[in-house]
């Protein structure tokens, strides 16, 4: 029954002063739905970076030897799959940069990417046309376009890319193949949409280079990619000791991306309850002055026999449903501004539940603690000097 009474009565008090309490409803509103916003967007960019790397697939390595001057023998590389248990495929490449010319015009500049046959399925690149690198392709001229590449060369005029010839400085290459656009990031160690493939034998012969630097590889099923890191740097050992070569794990990266975006979605709940913050400061402003216009209220309850914990809970309970109404609109706005930051990014719209029971946990804790002060404030009145008060 005390309860009952308790929440009319806040009600009403807060009816009253309504310009007051709206004020306050918009800063408790804006805080919860920061918070539920921005740990439901750090939850979708976490899955969204997590997915576009794990399209790799997490039995996929990267190795690169230290060093501008270091370099892995091509025929080592090759060597891996059968000189190794834990390694499946592998596919060596070089890297350049060119100037693309076409039909007489500067286009921009390039990576051009030197592969073998199999380095478009080991790095589960598909094609929008045409056909891929092949290792029968040895020492030909054809490439394999990206998809930035290829909306420059459209622009420049041409709408039938495969068969059309480009330069890359001085060398004639024809088109042979398009890929598909695909999201920058997921692991890759180049960016697909604006590099151009070619056969490794030619990348060699056009940047003078007989061996790799880099080697993308895939590990056998049963493998673990520690066991599969440390059976490679002892390969290597073995063929060239002084060479000094890092391994990177795509299983590896993906458990350190999780841990990274868990301390970045924390760090938005912080920047959040920033917002919230302030909102309870707005609620402890508005029941300061509640008190204040309230002292004889106050006086002539003391008066009839209330005591002091009844005073303390009228006002407690004000503060509380003034937070909690803030926090189911909060959780409403920071939904609906979930939604909309989706829909301008394309991303999957996902709204994390621990973000709303932390939007209401959030709103009954902000309401008391901000609303205790006013309480006690309230409580601690003498009842004689509020009867005098005007």
């Amino acid at each position: 029954m005390l309860l009952k009474a308790n929440l009319k009565e806040a009600l009403a008090s807060l009816y009253m002063a309504k310009r007051r309490s709206l004020l306050a409803l918009i800063g408790i509103i804006i805080g919860i739905a920061s918070v539920i916003a921005m740990v439901s967007v750090g939850t979708i960019a976490k899955r969204e970076a997590l997915e576009q790397f794990k399209e790799l697939g997490v039995n996929y390595l990267a190795i690169d030897a230290i060093g501008l001057e270091q370099q892995m023998r091509l025929a080592d590389a090759l060597a891996l799959p059968k000189e190794t248990s834990s390694i499946a495929a592998v596919a060596p490449w070089v890297e350049g940069d060119n100037e693309i010319i076409f039909a007489g015009k500067k286009v921009g500049r390039t990576s051009t990417l030197g592969v073998t046959g199999s380095f478009a399925r080991i790095n589960k690149l598909q094609l929008e046309q045409g056909r891929s690198i092949s290792d029968l392709d040895f020492r030909r001229h054809f490439c394999v376009i990206g998809a930035e590449i290829a909306s420059a060369l459209r622009d420049a005029g041409t709408q039938r890319l495969v068969g059309e010839s480009i330069r890359l400085d001085r060398h004639v290459f024809t088109i042979v193949g398009v890929l598909r656009d695909v999201p920058r990031g997921g692991g890759h160690d180049f960016d697909a949409a604006r590099s151009i493939l070619v056969p490794l034998s030619t990348a060699q012969r056009m940047f003078s280079r007989r061996g790799v630097r880099r080697v993308a590889a895939r590990m056998a099923s049963d493998a673990h990619h520690t066991v599969a890191t440390a059976e490679v740097k002892n390969y290597f050992r073995r063929k060239m000791p002084n060479l000094e070569i890092k391994v990177g794990s795509a299983q590896k990266l993906i458990e350190q991306m999780e841990r990274q975006m868990q301390t970045f979605a924390l760090l938005l709940a912080a920047v959040g309850s920033i917002s919230l913050i302030v909102g309870g400061v707005g609620i402890m402003n508005v029941m300061l002055a509640s008190v204040n216009e309230r002292r004889k209220e106050i006086g002539i309850r003391r008066a009839l026999g209330a005591r002091r914990v009844d005073i303390q809970s009228q006002f407690l309970t004000e503060s509380v449903v003034l937070s909690l109404l803030g926090g189911v609109f909060g959780i409403l706005v920071g939904v609906v501004s979930t939604w909309l930051f989706c829909w301008f990014t394309g991303w999957t719209f996902l709204v994390s539940p621990a973000a709303a029971l932390m939007g209401f946990a959030a709103a009954c804790s902000v309401g008391v603690f901000f609303g205790l002060h006013p309480a006690i404030h309230a409580a601690r009145l003498d009842p004689i000097t509020a009867l005098r008060s005007d």
